[in-house]
């Protein structure tokens, strides 16, 4: 059946969600999560709820899916260990590094990948799988049905997808507008949510043209249950315990009994929350206008909340046991409790003696015995066989019963036995001493020039249309003694991957051997068609440890995460070619949802699309492949006066991305880049490089 996971931002979240039906919750420990803002878990909380739940049944996962720096890790191996001692059923993660870390400090505790690996096809899947030792990964929530069935019927891992809950205008762990514009890093667990805001457009900003609907998928288990997803998700970490436990219930009464909610049920749902009604439109692949919507200031809905609270506060009884007791002569009563789970356990009581008066009946050692009320046992079956003329207190009776029930507890929530090893951090590499050197990601083939090549950039990567459509630039790049290599979309969907793939076979051909991947679905494909790889920003490279893992995967470089301080840059042990986004507008959404089209109403990427913000500021909104939409910053990344910075940094190259210029801007910059000219933006930001980001 269709494993129902339920959020817990608290401990009274954890009692409601399993109160009402859940098989599993997920919730945070310290710091290291995407929700640093819930009330997440102390050691002793944490260990409480393992064990509440493990005695109903319930497993529990843990979110550290976050990026980690080099000074956080050692701290969060040891809550790794702790987590893998206390008999955590998975852990979620999204930082290759924390994953590397974890199979190395608890090599027996499961790793999940969260949705912040921006899973969203086959050959993300099976690089999660089979190279990562993930045992569940946890699709994008953009994907269609269509999309979600392929990954379950050719995926080698469990399948989990949200149900339920806040949708991300932006592919998870794609998104950069809150670190960018705000310092505060959804990647870092505190996302400050500037989708919420009003926008407009190269105007005005008076609508929420990035805040979407919640999901909801309440009318589709039946078809996802069938298609083989491994678990439905319910988000709302950050919600109060009581729509834990409403949501929670009408979707495990709607997983059990095989049906849809009913209008009562459905309304429960948008009374608990909701952004102006829900929205199941990337499941049905019908994205548009009609997905937006925001929270409005309404009541919260006393009376149902209330009964929620009173449900949830009552202990039902949740685990099925059959009892088999035995009171005969000259023998100690006994008694055996079985669970569903295997479990068994068997008590001994005292000598039942010849009766005086009244002997024990049969009946009244069976009602004795299944007295369950107050723990979570419910007894569906006893044999009971009582010798006539035995007589033995009911208090016995009750004693046999009570510690064999504490014997079962212990069998069910004790924790499994598995290997610890220390973290090690492994060898320290020496950073480069010469100059890095520059390379480019350019959007169009028309910024890339001559006049630019001639000023010997490492590389030039381009979209693989743009390659594709220019031949005659390939070669000229080669001419020219430059790498070319594709930018590989960040987003691509399986019946997206033939044309794709079918362009980067004819690139090959005129001479292109390096791609630039910056999702694992990327790596994935470059590896299956023996691409030379080099990874770009959004693989989220923090630390140390995940540079490793991508040169254990074949990676030839990586470019590091543009979220993190240049000091800290400097500081990494490089195991790996490394490079660094230095110039251009920093990218802040990738969207499946076309803001452009919203708009217009018509396919109009080729005109000036900006999206201004509350303070008059403007974000360009570019095509991407597949015709979704990227946002880019208003201000320019600029660095060229910041040299000594960053050649100090132990870099391989410094990137830079060129989007909105033309091709005199792009020979301007590489020329300013060199120390040579004084271009410089109007506007422009050092981005995060010099200050901290929480």
């Amino acid at each position: 059946m269709l494993e129902l996971l339920s959020p817990a931002g608290s401990p009274e979240a954890v009692r409601a969600a399993v109160q009402n039906g859940a098989d599993a919750v997920y919730l945070g420990y310290g710091n290291f999560n995407a929700r640093r803002n819930a009330a997440n878990f102390d050691d002793a909380a944490l260990r409480a709820a393992v064990s509440y739940c493990h005695l109903r049944g319930v497993k529990v996962y843990v979110t550290l899916n976050t990026l980690l720096s080099d000074r956080e890790l050692p701290a969060a191996a040891k809550l790794v260990a702790k987590l893998s001692d206390m008999g955590v059923d998975a852990l979620l993660v999204q930082d290759l590094g924390v994953a590397r870390m974890a199979r190395q400090v608890a090599p027996d505790l499961p790793l999940h990948a969260s949705t912040q690996m921006t899973i969203h096809n086959l050959d993300g899947a099976k690089l999660a799988a089979e190279e990562l030792g993930m045992s569940r990964v946890v699709v994008s929530r953009e994907l269609s049905r269509d999309a979600i069935a392929y990954l379950c019927a050719h995926a080698p891992v469990e399948i989990e997808c949200f149900v339920h809950g806040a949708l991300c205008m932006c592919y998870s762990g794609q998104c950069f507008f809150s670190s960018v514009i705000g310092g505060r890093s959804g990647n870092r667990g505190l996302c400050a949510q500037p989708c919420r805001m009003n926008y407009g457009w190269n105007g005005v900003a008076d609508k929420p043209l990035l805040s979407l609907k919640d999901l909801s998928l309440a009318n589709h288990l039946q078809a996802l249950e069938e298609m083989g997803v491994a678990c439905a998700k319910i988000e709302g970490r950050m919600k109060r315990p009581e729509y834990v436990a409403i949501v929670t219930r009408v979707y495990a009464d709607a997983i059990r009994e095989g049906r849809n909610p009913t209008r009562r049920e459905q309304k429960a749902l948008e009374q608990a929350f909701s952004r102006q009604g829900f929205t199941a439109a990337y499941y049905r692949n019908e994205p548009g206008p009609h997905m937006f919507g925001v929270r409005e200031k309404t009541p919260a809905p006393k009376e149902l909340f209330a009964a929620a609270r009173a449900d949830y506060t009552r202990e039902n009884p949740m685990v099925a046991v059959t009892m088999e007791a035995e009171i005969v002569p000259e023998q100690p009563a006994r008694l055996t409790v079985r669970d569903r789970a295997g479990h068994t356990v068997t008590r001994t009581g005292p000598v039942p003696e010849a009766a005086r008066k009244v002997a024990l009946t049969q009946a009244q050692a069976q009602e004795q015995l299944t007295k369950t009320g107050g723990t979570p046992y419910d007894c569906e079956s006893i044999a009971v066989r009582v010798e006539p003329g035995l007589s033995l207190p009911l208090s016995a009776l009750n004693k046999l019963r009570r510690e064999a029930l504490e014997d079962l507890t212990r069998r069910r929530t004790t924790p499994p036995k598995r290997r610890s090893r220390p973290f090690q951090p492994g060898v320290r590499y020496e950073n480069r001493k010469e100059a890095p050197v520059f390379t480019i990601s350019a959007l169009r083939g028309d910024q890339i020039s001559r006049e630019l090549l001639d000023l010997a950039p490492a590389m030039v990567a381009l979209p693989p249309e743009e390659l594709a459509e220019r031949p005659d630039l390939i070669g000229t790049i080669l001419n020219a003694g430059v790498e070319p290599a594709v930018t590989l979309p960040r987003v691509c969907w399986d019946d997206e991957l033939p044309a794709l793939e079918g362009a980067l076979e004819r690139l090959r051909v005129m001479g292109v051997e390096t791609v630039c991947a910056g999702t694992l679905a990327g790596v994935g494909l470059a590896r299956r068609l023996d691409f030379r790889c080099r990874g770009d920003f959004g693989l989220g490279v923090y630390n140390a440890q995940s540079i490793k893992e991508y040169k254990r995967l074949g990676l030839r470089s990586v470019t590091l995460s543009f979220e993190q301080r240049l000091a800290r840059i400097r500081d990494l042990s490089k195991a790996l070619d490394c490079e660094m986004v230095g110039y251009g507008r920093l990218p802040l959404m990738i969207t499946e949802n076309c803001l452009i089209r919203n708009r217009t109403g018509q396919c109009a990427c080729q005109s000036v699309n900006q999206l201004t913000d509350r303070t008059g500021t403007r974000f360009p909104v570019l095509r991407a492949f597949g015709c979704r939409n990227e946002i880019y910053n208003g201000k320019k990344l600029f660095l060229a006066d910041k040299a000594k910075d960053y050649r100090r940094a132990g870099l391989w190259a410094v990137r830079l991305l060129f989007t909105t210029e033309n091709a005199k801007e792009c020979v301007q910059v590489l020329r300013r880049y060199r120390q040579e000219g004084t271009y410089a933006p109007n506007e422009f930001t050092r981005g995060l490089y010099y200050r901290d980001v929480e």
